[in-house]
């Protein structure tokens, strides 16, 4: 016969079981809000191949409503998006906000830094995640590495840069720390939405502009207008960002949080081996189907140049900033560490086999 004890044992058991099951069999919808607009390749399918994959490894208790910057109408707006809890999340690049949080644009990318792989090692293996994350916490953020387009181009010119001078005073759409070399060699620089560029191009509003690399570009239709295309300097590795609201992560229990950090570091991948793929197949149909677009390499004093104010840039940076000087010294010191591989594995082998 039970006694009052081993009935109470027993409620507290079944209780105990009920509350579980339920617990596992709870949805959690998320928000993201995204830079990019609708139906964009690449930059936009990130997010959606994300959400896919949790969905599915949640067995659908993780759900998702994206939004793009036709509904939200902020494509520069998603660090305050996701930070004032408008959304849970959000997917777009760190260097868009340097004016609210100037440490963060190192996250995106470095003129003359690392490339796609050895910025990778870096936030995974060399310090970079757990300085990302330092920088992100004031603000009731995580953020994550969202995609690598890889080494981008240099951009869209209507006239051949020769010289230095050719760069003086011409207008020219590029964000982040680029934006501020450029500048310091004569360029005019403004940072324009991705749906206002064609036409601000078109209408001379524009004299360059930098955006991501064939595959993006072709789309886009800038050579329809400028015809030398450049090879870049400025984004060897270009990597996007997937910021989350604290608090929403919190809400989250441990087995989903797993979940969603494993789909942000798939998707970010995909999105660097898709971004390879699509950029080799637009060029080849580039070359084919418009034959007057030129490539072209900046002359080696203008590449001397942005160099030299680009160290100048950063070397201030660091003096004025504790922080922005430990990141910065991070990223340097691993760029010692890794770049000498890079040299005697990829680049030899390339050289090797050039033709």
């Amino acid at each position: 016969m039970f006694n009052r004890k081993m009935l109470m044992a027993m409620c507290m058991a079944l209780l105990t079981l009920v509350s579980t099951a339920l617990h596992a069999e709870k949805t959690y919808t998320i928000q993201l809000a995204e830079t990019w607009g609708p139906n964009s390749p690449i930059l936009g399918e990130a997010p959606r191949n994300m959400a896919a994959m949790a969905e599915k490894m949640s067995n659908g208790r993780l759900k998702f409503r994206i939004d793009s910057s036709n509904k939200h109408k902020a494509p520069f707006g998603i660090f305050d998006l996701v930070r004032h809890g408008r959304y849970d999340m959000g997917h777009t690049a760190s260097y868009y906000y340097k004016g609210q949080i100037p440490n963060a644009m190192y996250f995106t990318t470095v003129p003359f830094g690392m490339i796609a792989p050895e910025q990778y090692a870096w936030f995974y293996h060399g310090g970079g995640m757990e300085l990302m994350q330092e920088v992100y916490e004031p603000y009731g953020l995580l953020s994550f590495p969202g995609g690598n387009t890889a080494n981008q181009m240099g951009g869209w010119f209507r006239k051949e840069i020769k010289s230095l001078d050719d760069l003086k005073g011409l207008k020219m759409r590029t964000p982040g720390f680029a934006g501020e070399v450029m500048s310091e060699v004569g360029v005019a620089v403004t940072n324009i939405p991705p749906g206002e560029l064609y036409s601000s191009l078109e209408r001379g509003t524009l004299d360059a502009l930098e955006w991501v690399g064939p595959a993006l570009d072709l789309n886009m239709g800038f050579h329809q207008i400028a015809d030398y295309y450049y090879s870049g300097w400025q984004e060897p590795a270009a990597e996007v960002q997937f910021l989350v609201n604290k608090k929403t992560w919190d809400k989250l229990p441990e087995d989903l949080q797993e979940i969603l950090r494993v789909s942000m570091k798939a998707a970010a991948f995909d999105m660097y081996t898709q971004s390879t793929h699509a950029n080799s197949k637009a060029w080849s149909q580039m070359k084919e189907d418009y034959p007057d677009v030129t490539h072209k390499v900046f002359p080696p004093e203008v590449i001397d140049a942005l160099r030299a104010a680009t160290e100048k840039l950063l070397a201030e940076a660091a003096e004025e900033d504790e922080m922005a000087a430990r990141i910065i010294e991070s990223q340097q010191q691993y760029l010692e560490q890794v770049r000498p591989w890079t040299n005697i594995s990829d680049r030899a082998y390339l050289e090797t086999v050039a033709e």
